[in-house]
């Protein structure tokens, strides 16, 4: 092994510092940042006026946001936003700006100190530090749960873009999407293809802002909105399931009751689609290298893990299936389609 370099102990130290940097991130959202400066030039006093806060405090935040490329100090005091910037705005389409809350939202964040404790039990340290996991302390913090659905609405738009004509769901009739959130992907899925009929399949908390978002992309009058359990059951009948984002949530007993449970749904002939990042065997730059501090999210968070394609094989045929097909979205896009067939 060679020794190290000090672009190697500058990397770490980079690292060490990242956090600061997304707290420093967290806290610009919190505040509204963003939206205060809108498209204009503002002096650091006039935004911390708004803002309510300490002139010079708020002039050290803009100046440590310049640092990260989110804004720039176009003369002393006196602060833009970057294109970069911008995606924190909450009135643009693209804003990730809830996203970014809910990820750097203290509750979300305080399971990271214990990440050493999920690794040594391999279990979840959200759990002990608030006495149920996570989606169990979404359904009795509302507004920490519509701050989520919101999270979840930004993160999935993107994909939705890609995903609406990648589906091959011309001969289909109809589809449901199983732990869809609030629409947003089977929205744009059922406003490209005119023909399909479709189900959202979510638990109340999670599909309680469903209505607008169907309604606003004209949807509404071809999909219905079941609330139930996937994990007792999901509604039967539609020829082809989605799933997307909800495998990688659960650990590999219960992932596969939820799998089992669309088994007992899906016709004969069905199709079930399970969309999720697929893992490499070994880290090998296919997947970007932030996947794999998500996945440690999701052991400190909600005992998930992201998987590989010879896991998922192994979860659809211990649920009855078989895996006809692993499609990688056209680059950047880091999903897979996960094609499965019940058996």
């Amino acid at each position: 092994m060679n020794e190290p370099t000090p672009e190697d102990r500058d990397a770490l130290m980079s690292t060490v510092f990242g956090h600061m940097e997304a707290q420093t991130l967290g806290a610009a959202v919190r505040l509204g940042v963003a939206d205060r400066l809108g498209d204009q030039e503002r002096d650091a006093a006039d935004v911390a006026a708004e803002l309510g806060a300490d002139p010079d405090a708020t002039r050290r935040l803009l100046r440590a946001l310049a640092g990260s490329g989110l804004t720039t100090e176009v003369r002393p005091g006196v602060f833009g936003l970057t294109p970069r910037g911008a995606l924190l705005r909450t009135d643009r389409p693209d804003s990730v700006a809830a996203f970014v809350a809910m990820f750097l939202d203290r509750t979300t964040v305080r399971a990271w100190s214990h990440l050493d404790d999920s690794v040594r039990t391999g279990r979840p340290a959200f759990d002990e530090l608030f006495g149920t996991g996570f989606f169990g302390h979404l359904a009795s913090h509302p507004e920490l749960s519509r701050a989520f659905n919101a999270a979840m609405r930004q993160g999935t738009g993107a994909t939705a873009r890609i995903l609406k004509n990648e589906l091959g769901l011309a001969a289909a009739a109809s589809v449901t999407d199983v732990g869809g959130g609030d629409g947003t992907l089977l929205a744009a899925i059922l406003a490209a293809h005119p023909h399909l009929r479709g189900v959202l399949f979510e638990t109340p908390q999670g599909a309680a802002e469903a209505g607008p978002v169907l309604a606003a992309a004209g949807v509404a009058g071809r999909c219905e909105v079941v609330t139930g359990d996937f994990f007792v059951s999901v509604p039967a009948g539609s020829d082809v399931y989605l799933l997307k984002g909800v495998v990688k949530d659960w650990d590999d007993e219960r992932a596969t009751t939820i799998l089992a449970n669309v088994r007992a749904a899906i016709p004969r002939a069905g199709r079930m689609l399970i969309i999720e990042v697929v893992m490499p065997e070994t880290v090998d730059g296919s997947v970007p290298s932030v996947m794999y501090i998500g996945d440690l999210h999701m052991l400190a968070n909600v005992s998930g893990r992201e998987r590989t394609e010879a896991e998922y094989r192994s979860l659809c045929g211990r649920a009855g299936f078989s895996v006809a097909e692993v499609r990688r979205m056209p680059h950047p896009s880091p999903i897979s389609v996960i094609e499965a067939l019940p058996v």
